[in-house]
């Protein structure tokens, strides 16, 4: 264990997507929840599906920290917030160590994130096919941001334990950052995947899998030379407050207001994607979330005055979707009545009048909204968007702007009679506002995923449009 003034914290990257730092990374997770620490696990970027895994191999809900969608402030608050009461810190990256939302910066990046933190960095090397060759490649890594702090290499896919000495050898005869760990070719088990990536994680279906990497990484790696070089005091974070309403710590329970408002929010097999922080800025600002399930209810909780549906996979999930007429009809009853819903991707999926599977079967979904999905056979659409709002709204008024990230293979088809969009959207290099989001009443859906955090208003606005009476 270590001591209580200190914490074993660090990131884990990869040269490029699919060197193996999510496997790694549960790994990890697993070996240091097996040898009793209190483990904090965080994504780097927007994606859902690895957090859902941290969480499923440790036992800790998991963050993400994206410094493009949050800000580097909001970064700082949720990764020191989520640290109360724990000892180890395994931050994930995303993609390439240097890769992001720029081609010419470090914005967006693992990188940027662990600067922003000072975390020191396992850069993980698919070795398959090189031997002296991985010293130039890690010097590469090394040399390219001098401020990072690579401190040790592990390298997937090795052939023997030859290759592994030879590996080992080569690092250290340039001055590198030291071989902490060799992962065998075919020693790692594999998660299943799908269209968006890895399929949602699931304790039950998935926890040996989990025990293996855990067991992978103590045959493996050696994992008190990675303590001792990411063990360090805990980080006495300071940022400057500049007015924004960030939490001490996260929030598990219903915040006591007099003007609480309750929203029912979608969580089952289908509808999943939401991030923690943006959970807590909601409660935060005086709504009490209701989980119900789309798939396995008839009918949606008492009292409500709003829904979330979140993002997901309503695609695998149609026919039990669309057979469930009854939640189908009260969902519908409450957009009707006036009942504020929100809904992102999959949520918007859900709304439409009937969804078109791959195989071109048709499923009739809530037809809340004046429009149908179809799922394509590559990706529709994938990257961050700047996003502002272009009338008065569920995140307030015209204007009021905010980032997010875009993941879907499904794309619309509108009635030629629907209202025009309730926001606008640009990509970070494009100056280009384009139409984005459909909404008709107190109804609002989008293909875009937003984080609250850059925006302190958008979770308050929110609130206040709950609290607003339909007459």
């Amino acid at each position: 264990m270590t001591k209580s003034h200190e914490i074993i914290s660090f990131c884990v990257a990869g040269t490029h997507s699919g060197a193996g730092k999510t496997t790694l990374t549960l790994g990890l997770l697993a070996a240091f929840k097996k040898r009793g620490y209190k483990v904090q696990p965080f994504k780097c970027g927007p994606d859902y599906l690895d957090p859902g895994h941290h969480q499923a191999a440790c036992g800790t809900l998991s963050r993400n920290l994206d410094t493009w969608m949050m800000g580097k402030v909001a970064v700082l608050k949720s990764f020191s917030r989520a640290l109360v009461d724990q000892e180890v810190a395994v931050v994930e990256g995303v993609m390439g160590l240097f890769d992001g939302a720029s081609a010419t910066t470090l914005s967006g990046s693992t990188a940027e994130v662990a600067l922003l933190l000072k975390l020191p960095v396992i850069l993980v090397v698919d070795a398959r096919s090189i031997a002296r060759s991985i010293a130039a490649l890690v010097k590469g890594f090394v040399d390219f941001e001098p401020e990072l702090n690579i401190v040790g290499i592990v390298a997937n896919n090795i052939g023997s334990e030859r290759h592994r000495e030879i590996l080992e050898q080569a690092l250290a005869a340039a001055q590198l950052p030291p071989l902490v760990g060799a992962l065998p070719r075919g020693v790692v088990p594999s998660l299943k995947e799908r269209h968006l990536g890895l399929v949602t994680a699931d304790q039950e279906r998935d926890s040996a899998i989990y025990q293996r990497l855990g067991e992978m990484v103590e045959d493996y790696l050696d994992l008190d030379l990675l303590i001792r070089k990411c063990c360090f005091p805990f980080p006495k974070i300071s940022v400057k407050s500049d007015g924004e309403k960030f939490l001490s710590q996260p929030v598990s329970a219903r915040t006591v207001r007099a003007d609480n408002v309750r929203v029912g929010i979608a969580k089952d097999r289908a509808f999943h994607f939401y991030y923690a922080d943006n959970l807590d800025f909601l409660r935060q600002a005086g709504i009490e979330l209701v989980e119900f399930s789309p798939l396995a209810e008839t009918g949606l909780p008492e009292n409500l005055q709003g829904l979330y549906l979140g993002g997901g996979y309503p695609e695998l999930y149609a026919e039990e979707l669309s057979a469930n007429l009854q939640m189908r009809q009260a969902i519908a009853n409450f957009a009707e009545k006036g009942g504020a819903i929100y809904a992102e991707c999959g949520g918007l999926m859900y709304l439409s009048q009937k969804l078109i599977d791959q195989e071109e079967n048709e499923w009739a979904m809530a037809g809340v909204l004046p429009l149908s999905t179809r799922m394509e056979k590559r990706r529709h659409r994938l990257g961050y968007v700047e996003v502002e709002s272009a009338c008065d709204g569920l995140f307030g008024k015209i204007g009021t702007a905010w980032r997010g990230h875009e993941f879907h293979w499904s794309s619309p088809d509108i009635e030629p009679s629907f209202s025009k969009a309730p926001l606008r959207y640009r990509r970070p290099s494009e100056t280009v506002w384009l139409a984005a989001g459909y909404s008709q009443g107190r109804v609002l859906g989008t293909y875009i995923h937003a984080h609250f955090a850059c925006n302190k208003e958008l979770a308050a606005n929110w609130a206040a449009f709950l609290r607003v009476e339909v007459k």
